[in-house]
């Protein structure tokens, strides 16, 4: 019977179709159409605040019940709808907020599909209470499904106040896949987080289970909300980003930020919040800009933290790309991109971005990116110590704390945070070496130098700070033409196989730059005619080192362009030629790179990302030394 039913083309256990055109059913379609708009609780929340926010509102409170699947209710004191207008208000594809065709190209408002109520109502028991402005009383209106009540007068203050209940209750195929009520109730409580970063002059409020979990005041400046909602521990570890450029045209771009330093980048762009014209987006070209402003100050795999904020015109930007309004297309990208990245770098080059030493900070980082969205009412004050945010989190998963604390235990080497139980047990000893009085700065196994500034004592790499010297020489004398070369007498001659051999034409534009001149020998060999000076001085091998860029051909070529793979074999030649862990330095060569730290830029980390130096401040030394808690 089943391979029967194959036969015909059906598949097993589904009805074959009857070839039948119908038109779907109000509900049916509307439910579908749903599918693109109310994924979740979150999803509802969101449509809602953005209509709160079309209406005027001043003051925003978002109610959950079960993580917003049992009620997602959001009250405002906006302009409120009029009793003739409720029932349009549920109506698929009804808004006040276009007119024209031509309004799709100059979108201003959050919402503007007009599909929002009616796909909630779809899928939920939906209510509305609303009472316009100047109104006398307010009146109500409620929905399941297909079933449209009456609209009946209530009592009420101005505003409108929207419920959902029983989100799903007829779609149980949908409802089976929603998560735990905590991760839906994260998901909620992160589209308030946002809606109120982008709108710091609204004031919010967020009720989990008729328990307060977010209150914010309105009138707020961006700086100051973005502290109450990201923490106010931050605030030395944020570095404010300002633009406000146009083109000929009258086209441009405002932007204000926060940038986090280098130590604050994460394995994931969780730490990313990018808004456009007060709507939260994820963007390319933003994020692109992002990561290229902070190159060579992390690690590639790592991205950096930051909440960016650009108001444009808006024709500037497509905001009709995306179902849930999530994504936007710039009208001039390349714009977008370059304001960014000139007013994120100017923001770092003004910074001292030397690391502190900072577990406790780290730590609490850690433990937010983990829990915090998810238990906001759990979360400490501002100020609580490390140990209080540890306690107010190990509740919601014991192992995940430990494994957050063991982590941090490996990237800093300070073993009290191996065991969540320990948190306060010292650190492993540590040997203890004799330093030389008499002297400035301290060489330590022939690999770090030791000094202080006006903030503490200063740990440097020596070989990382100097490879971050050589790279910087190097960019500047490439910026002048191709690096000056130093022929051989008799070419030097390579054995590296055919394969590679085959990548030295493409390589050609880039080895001319950088003062190499090499051509094929035979089938597996390549002849080296010339080298770069800087390199031959710093006693590089002209054989290893051609060798090496033919085996990263490809992920060179594959780096981002021509410029991203000049970047890279920069910083390859800067590795090459600097000083090394183990090298001997004598007192007149630290003192040099002592003073070349001052001088170069993004002297804190090396072309790679690393730090090339670490701090520990006046009370991380005490701390160490048992001088204060």
């Amino acid at each position: 019977m089943v391979e029967g039913a194959r036969a015909r083309g059906a598949r097993p256990g589904r009805a074959a179709p009857d070839g039948i055109i119908r038109e779907l059913s109000p509900l049916v379609a509307s439910q579908i159409a749903a599918g693109e708009v109310v994924e979740r609780p979150a999803s509802v929340v969101k449509e809602l605040i953005d209509n709160a926010i079309d209406a005027g509102a001043s003051r925003i409170r978002v109610e959950l019940e079960a993580g917003g699947v049992e009620l997602a209710r959001v009250t405002d004191d906006g302009a409120g709808i009029a009793a003739e207008q409720l029932a349009m208000a549920v109506a698929p594809h009804a808004t006040s907020k276009l007119r024209s065709p031509e309004d799709l190209e100059r979108i201003a408002t959050m919402g503007f599909r007009g599909e929002a109520l009616a796909s909630i109502a779809s899928v939920s028991r939906l209510s509305i209470r609303s009472r316009r402005r100047g109104s006398a009383e307010a009146w109500r209106l409620e929905v399941e499904g297909a079933t449209r009540g009456e609209i009946r007068p209530d009592a009420g203050p101005e505003g409108t106040s929207v419920s959902a209940r029983n989100l799903f209750f007829n779609a149980p195929a949908r409802r089976k896949f929603l998560r735990t009520a905590r991760t839906e109730q994260t998901r909620c409580a992160d589209v308030v987080r946002d809606a109120a970063l982008a709108h710091a002059s609204i004031a919010f409020e967020l009720v989990v289970d008729g328990r307060a979990a977010l209150d914010l005041p309105g009138g707020q400046g961006p700086r100051e909300r973005a502290l109450a909602i990201l923490g106010v521990e931050l605030e030395d570890r944020l570095l404010e980003v300002h633009a406000d450029e146009q083109d000929s045209s009258g086209r441009g771009v405002a932007l204000w930020g926060l940038a986090g330093l280098p130590e604050l980048a994460r394995p994931t762009n969780r730490g990313q919040r990018f808004y456009v014209n007060g709507r939260p987006i994820t963007d390319g070209t933003i994020q692109h800009a992002l990561q290229e402003a902070y190159r060579g100050l992390i690690d590639p795999s790592r991205r950096p933290t930051a909440v960016l904020l650009l108001e444009m015109t808006p024709e500037a930007v497509d905001v009709n790309v995306h179902p849930a309004k999530s994504e936007v297309r710039f009208r001039d990208r390349s714009m977008v991109h370059s304001v960014v990245l000139r007013a994120v770098r100017a923001a770092l080059r003004s910074a001292d971005l030397t690391p502190t030493h900072a577990v406790e900070a780290m730590l609490r980082d850690r433990a937010r990116a983990e829990f915090g969205s998810g238990a906001i009412e759990a979360r400490p004050p501002a100020g609580a110590s490390a140990r209080d945010f540890v306690e107010a989190f190990k509740a919601l998963g014991p192992d995940q704390t430990q494994r957050v604390l063991r982590e941090v235990a490996e990237e800093t080497g300070d073993a009290r945070w191996r065991e969540v139980d320990r948190p306060e047990s010292a650190p492993a000893p540590a040997a203890l070496i004799e330093p030389r009085p008499a002297a400035r700065v301290l060489q330590i196994h022939s690999s770090y130098l030791v000094t202080q500034d006006e903030r503490g004592m200063l740990i440097i790499d020596q070989h990382a700070l100097h490879e971050r010297v050589m790279f910087e020489k190097l960019r500047a004398r490439i910026g002048r033409g191709a690096l000056e070369s130093q022929p051989f007498l008799t070419p030097v001659a390579v054995r590296t196989g055919a394969a590679k051999a085959d990548r030295l034409e493409e390589l050609a534009p880039l080895l001319s730059r950088l003062g190499i001149e090499a051509g094929r020998l035979g089938p597996e060999d390549v002849a080296i005619h010339a080298f770069p000076t800087f390199l031959a001085e710093r006693r590089v091998d002209p054989a290893r080192f051609l060798e090496e860029l033919l085996e990263r051909a490809d992920e060179l070529q594959g780096s981002g362009g021509d410029e991203a793979a000049l970047h890279e074999t920069l910083d390859l030649m800067a590795c090459k030629a600097a000083v090394k862990a183990g090298d001997r330095l004598s007192d007149g060569e630290i003192a040099e790179l002592i003073r070349l730290r001052q001088q170069v830029e993004r002297s804190s980390s090396c072309p790679h990302g690393r730090p090339t130096s670490v701090r520990l401040t006046i009370a991380d030394l005490e701390k160490l030394f048992g001088r204060r808690g």
